[in-house]
């Protein structure tokens, strides 16, 4: 049996939400064998399911939250196929769960701490650097990240997603030889939403309320991010798309608005975007487990509309599905269609809340309420059973 969950937002890391599976699950059937794999799909937890799972060494850095503030930080450095490869997660520097309710505003928030930990990076001597990017509590194109990289001033690039409407040319001086300092490294962002920067889709009109901006300010700052683009482009033209004469619209590409825009930035970096939860996978070799396995669990806090766009629990049962292994889902609530549920690959899904139970409860309790759950599931999927 395969475990290999997502966090449960607000409630369980991907770690903890596998270790209750697993307790409930022998408990119904304690002879099957479990293996264990927490996933992460770049966001919060992304570095934790790696170091849990990949061979490397851990640095511990000090690098700037959201508003300012140290706050600490990691990288993972492995030997990837013989390529010296760092790995980050942006959240330790910009996530929205280091800041109070209080102080989550879009408008000022700075994803310069990212830019820290990429330096820290550089000064390892890798190769390659995978970027795990969600959960953020910014929204500025990775306009501060920039700045702490030295493309430009702090107080013009670095005071949050508001202030780039006030961006000249002269404010991206340094960005040509930041993107020399990358040249030479393979640089991955590993994205949790293929979200663009600008537009309907985009970073601040689908994710800048939930980050604590008003409607008006999500379309202000919209304004900021177009206006960012606009300079950026005259001052680094961009290269020419492969498959045709036109160059390339970074802001347009899946991926951008990851990280309230934070991929953009890296992508001027000449990064390139792959789904957070497929490196993770690759990483953990998941691929060979699902094929030994019986069966393959996974889960996550909601189950909605929105796992149906990539995230872990669409991943894992991909995966599972090249292999002809059923997979089930856990999760806190469940609000997709069973029909929903089998073309996203799943052939069965289980709610901790559901109508007999109180979901005060259940988040009183959210180790014991889970494993509950999978002791139950257990009955019906175990093999042994």
């Amino acid at each position: 049996m395969l475990i290999a969950p997502d966090s449960f937002s607000g409630t369980l890391t991907a770690t903890q939400a596998a270790e209750a599976m697993a307790t409930g699950w022998r408990r119904s059937a304690p002879d099957d064998l479990l293996s264990l794999a927490p996933l992460s799909d770049g966001g919060p937890g992304f570095l934790d399911v790696l170091t849990t799972g990949v061979v490397g060494e851990s640095v511990v850095v000090t690098t700037t939250g959201p508003r300012g503030t140290p706050v600490p930080g990691a990288l993972l450095i492995t030997d990837d196929g013989g390529r010296r490869t760092a790995w980050l997660e942006s959240a330790q520097a910009i996530g929205l769960h280091l800041l109070d309710a209080g102080e989550r505003d879009p408008g000022t928030t700075s994803s310069w701490g990212l830019g820290e930990l990429l330096a820290a990076a550089l000064a390892e001597g890798v190769e390659r650097i995978v970027v795990g990017l969600g959960g953020s509590g910014t929204n500025d194109a990775g306009a501060g990240m920039l700045a702490a990289l030295g493309a430009g001033p702090r107080d013009v690039l670095g005071g949050g997603g508001g202030g780039l409407i006030a961006t000249r040319e002269e404010d991206l001086a340094g960005l040509a030889e930041v993107r020399q300092r990358f040249a030479g490294v393979e640089l991955v962002a590993a994205t949790d939403v293929a979200s663009p920067l600008l537009g309907l889709k985009g970073a601040s009109a689908v994710f800048a309320q939930e980050k604590g901006a008003t409607a008006e300010q999500a379309q202000l700052l919209e304004g900021s991010l177009g206006h960012f683009v606009d300079v950026v482009r005259r001052v680094a033209p961009a290269p020419l798309d492969l498959l045709g004469s036109e160059p390339r619209r970074l802001e347009r590409e899946a991926g951008a608005g990851a990280a309230g825009g934070a991929g953009y930035g890296l992508l001027l970096l000449g990064a390139s975007r792959r789904s957070g939860v497929q490196v993770v996978m690759e990483a953990l070799d998941l691929s060979g487990l699902a094929a030994a396995a019986d069966v393959v669990i996974t889960g996550e806090g909601t189950l909605d509309q929105g796992s149906l766009q990539g995230e872990v629990v669409a991943g894992v049962a991909a995966l599972a599905a090249e292999h002809a292994t059923p997979a089930v889902a856990l999760a806190g609530q469940v609000t997709i269609s069973r029909r929903e549920a089998m073309v996203l690959g799943l052939s069965g899904t289980y709610a901790v809340v559901d109508r007999h139970r109180d979901p005060t409860a259940a988040m009183a309790d959210p180790v014991g309420t889970l494993a509950d759950r999978a002791a139950r599931v257990a009955a019906t999927w175990s093999p042994r059973r």
